[in-house]
């Protein structure tokens, strides 16, 4: 008996030895019906981030840094964090709107109301585009060679040419702003100045795209160029706030002629960057934003008539 039992031990021995050692058939790996979600907390934290970086340098608010910001006073990444630019023109904007809001409220006519909106905007920026469009039209006046017009333009002192320019785009945006108020109401006009801080902003990264630097250093040269991907999001933000104009009542034809003449705008400024300095500057940008913001509030009041 015991010699049998041994027999059958030594069998299923064999037995177990020569199945484990034959292949066994590899077996298709299992589908993924349901792909794993993206994190989008992670995005959105990315494009908090953005935004407070664009505030902080197209803007003087007091921002605090959050916890989830690594380097919250670093120059924002034009490769990629200015897609977020719209936003921020838009919460600058805002700024703008309210006090032309708060201005009807007491009371006042519609140009005074523009006019206090426009100096709402410009304490609430530093007037950083201002200045960028007098340094801009100084240079181009006042210099005979690429060296000269990029040194004057580099000079803090305020010239005759700089200060025309200056006197002539607040005349013009505060002449359309009280024009909108008069034809379409102070809601709209607000409702207006907001789409234009964000879609001239945009605008304004056009020569940032398509010139190199003009200088070795400045902000021209610090400001990387803005990737594909991040102007073409930034734009269609800038597109999508511009519908607050036919929203508003402006009329969804005059939206698109903004539109248009903002970028007519912002590439006249590059073409007469590209042939006088060879290239881009802080200045050129901020030329660009304000011819690019003149030409899209003249547009929304295009075939209007005062009632």
């Amino acid at each position: 008996m015991f010699r049998c039992w041994q027999g059958v031990v030594q069998h299923n021995r064999v037995w177990s030895a020569s199945f484990h050692s034959c292949p066994l058939p590899l077996l298709p790996k299992p589908l993924h019906l349901c792909p794993a979600m993206p994190d989008f907390r992670l995005t959105l934290i990315a494009c908090a981030r953005d935004l407070l970086a664009c505030l902080r340098f197209y803007s003087r608010l007091p921002l605090p840094a959050l916890a989830f910001e690594t380097a919250p006073h670093a120059m924002p990444d034009f490769a990629q964090g200015i897609r977020m630019l719209p936003l921020a023109g838009v919460l600058i904007g805002l700024i703008g709107a309210l006090a032309l809001w708060l201005a009807a409220a007491l009371g006042l006519p519609a140009l005074p109301a523009a006019i206090a909106a426009l100096a709402a905007l410009a304490l609430a920026t530093g007037a950083m585009h201002e200045d960028g469009l007098a340094d801009f039209a100084d240079g181009l006046g006042g210099g005979a060679t690429r060296e000269r017009k990029l040194e004057i333009m580099k000079d803090s002192r305020l010239g005759s040419y700089g200060a025309l320019a200056l006197a002539a785009a607040f005349a013009f945006r505060a002449a359309a702003l009280a024009a909108l108020a008069e034809r379409f109401g102070f809601g709209a006009a607000g409702a207006a100045l907001v789409a234009a801080a964000a879609v001239s902003r945009t605008a304004g990264l056009l020569p940032l795209k398509l010139l190199p630097p003009a200088r070795p250093d400045g902000a021209g040269r610090a400001a990387s160029v803005p990737s594909d991907g991040a102007l073409r999001l930034a734009a269609g933000l800038a597109m999508l706030v511009a519908l607050l104009a036919p929203a508003c009542g402006i009329g969804f034809g005059r939206m698109l002629a903004g539109l248009l003449l903002a970028a007519g705008g912002a590439w006249a400024v590059t073409g007469l960057a590209r042939r006088h300095l060879g290239g881009q500057t802080g200045d050129v940008a901020g030329a660009a934003q304000q011819i690019a913001e003149i030409a899209f509030l003249c547009g929304l009041l295009i075939g209007t008539r005062l009632a």
